[in-house]
């Protein structure tokens, strides 16, 4: 489960909107792919599925459909099949309207459908809403997907709630109950979706994607994926290269990193992103940061550590006190979105140094603040089904395969812990839920696309999700890869106000402009 924390572009858009051959490029006529004997499209067996054509229908501000693909691609007429949600915001401007584009706002395990219904649409530039119809859908077992992955309640998996679990379990007897934990989470899903947790990998997403592309009309996908949706659209750009037209990949994941690689990467970026608030929260909170400088703020954090796990901080109204996680999940996810989140942040951490972990706990809990607030959260939860956390764990488990020794997590939980302190462990521990998930996956490897034209990679230099060397090292790999640098902090950059980075994007989609070598925003 490499994607810890869970790594998507849904939560940066409620909080800011509530946010290459140069010759080959210049036009924007969409060729019909190649086709060849083993072309899916080509498949007489996957015929029904790639002539669908979706009925839209009216759902607030934009349309819904739904799509039917096999769950298994290797006997597609068995009768076994997943219905996914569909959402379009057509485009304004139809005498130029230049086709679909397909966006997915990661995780894995955020709803496509949510992003537009919930204020994403204003993610985009009028530029791009006007000459695309933006289609957003739930991947396989995702949210309203038919059927999703389903754990069961809470308490299935819990082995014993009342003993907190450090961060970095040391002893036998907490390496043990960390192990038992885990093993009772992988339980409790294979009881309530066992039958379905083969098929919700990333490789069977990707090819679903290619039945949308035919069931939209289009000869050849345009595509943005934030995060973990640029994972997505890379296997999609392996499986079908020649299918693509135009690809942003904001966000980027390296699919060449391991298990272990790829949970360093990330514990390696929130550390530096904590660094970061350290340093810069008087620049952007101003007085509400915690702490007068950079080592008041680390001392403060430090030693909300140290007291939580001695014992948690009292909560109002809450069904249990803020221990060391919570604290932890709490700093960790602030760190997506510096301008909307970290005041909160601050303030809740000066609560807490006053012996007060509601506001901490409140965000952990992924409450964004109280009030109305909350009754929007609930709102939205009751609109749009919401797998998220059980869904991160079946998509990253089945792809990339884990060792089934637990000696093996013992031995990088400790290397992590002593590069990246709780951070690291964290990062470790988080992948025990993979131990023994079966694997379908490709696993780690470098990329390899031959057809596939220019991508456009986007990486934040300060990004805690999906740190910039991951796409640096996506934009070497891919044939045609342009990566464009965004000089900030926080989670993804299209969409999140820079004007640099969506004209260059906006440039690259409509028009297949390239990106500079070397271009930064």
């Amino acid at each position: 489960m490499f994607i810890h924390v869970k790594c998507h572009h849904r939560a940066v858009v409620l909080a800011v909107a509530a946010a290459l051959a140069a010759t080959s490029l210049s036009g924007c006529t969409q060729n019909a792919p190649e086709t060849s004997a083993d072309d899916p499209a080509a498949r007489a067996d996957l015929r029904a599925f790639y002539h669908q054509k979706p009925q839209w229908k009216p759902c607030g501000q934009e349309e819904c459909a739904t799509l039917k693909v096999p769950m298994d691609y290797t006997a597609p007429n068995n009768g076994k099949t997943f219905t996914l949600p569909l959402i379009r915001a057509a485009a304004t401007d139809t005498a130029r309207r230049s086709g679909s584009l397909v966006v997915n706002p990661g995780g894995p395990g955020e709803s496509g459908v949510a992003l537009l219904q919930d204020g994403g649409v204003q993610s985009f530039s009028k530029r791009i809403r006007a000459r695309f119809d933006i289609v957003g859908f739930d991947p396989r077992g995702v949210a309203g997907s038919k059927p999703a992955v389903d754990c069961g309640p809470e308490e299935e998996a819990e082995v014993d709630d009342a003993v907190p679990q450090p961060l970095y379990p040391t002893t036998a007897e907490q390496r043990r109950a960390a192990l038992a934990d885990a093993e009772s989470a992988v339980a409790a899903c294979r009881r309530h979706s066992g039958p379905i947790l083969p098929y919700v990998g990333t490789a069977d997403a990707a090819r679903d994607m290619d039945v949308l592309r035919a069931a939209l009309g289009d000869s050849k996908l345009s595509y943005l994926g934030w995060s973990y949706g640029t994972l997505l659209g890379t296997v999609y750009g392996e499986l079908f290269p020649r299918r693509v037209r135009a690809m942003v990949l904001d966000g980027a994941i390296d699919p060449s990193l391991n298990w272990v690689e790829r949970a360093r990467s990330q514990a390696v970026g929130f550390r530096t992103a904590v660094d970061d608030y350290a340093e810069y929260c008087a620049d952007v909170v101003g007085d509400a940061c915690p702490a007068d400088t950079p080592e008041g703020i680390h001392e403060l954090l430090d030693g909300l550590y140290a007291q939580t796990e001695q014992e948690p901080l009292p909560v109002d109204d809450g069904e249990s006190d803020l221990d060391t996680a919570a604290l932890h999940s709490a700093i960790v996810t602030s760190m997506y979105t510096p301008e909307e989140q970290w005041e909160d942040l601050s303030r809740a951490l000066s609560e807490a140094a006053g012996g007060d972990g509601t506001r901490l706990d409140r965000i952990a809990a992924g409450e964004e603040g109280a009030g109305e607030g909350e009754a929007q959260e609930d709102e939205r939860e009751e609109s749009h089904p919401d797998n998220s956390d059980v869904a991160i764990t079946a998509v990253d488990c089945l792809d990339i395969p884990h060792p089934k020794d637990p000696q093996a997590y013992w031995k990088a939980l400790d290397q992590a812990h002593q590069a990246e302190g709780d951070f690291g462990a964290e990062s470790v521990i988080a992948e025990l839920g993979c131990k023994g998930w079966p694997h379908r996956g490709p696993g780690p490897h470098r990329v390899s696309a031959d057809g596939l034209p220019s991508v456009l990679v986007v990486g934040t230099t300060g990004d805690p999700s999906t740190p910039y060397h991951e796409a640096q090292s996506l934009a070497r790999q891919l044939p045609k890869g342009m990566l464009l640098t965004f000089e900030a902090m926080g989670h993804t950059a299209y969409g999140r106000g820079s004007s640099c980075v969506d004209k260059a994007v906006d440039s690259y989609l409509i028009h297949l402009k390239p990106v500079k070598a070397g271009a930064t925003c």
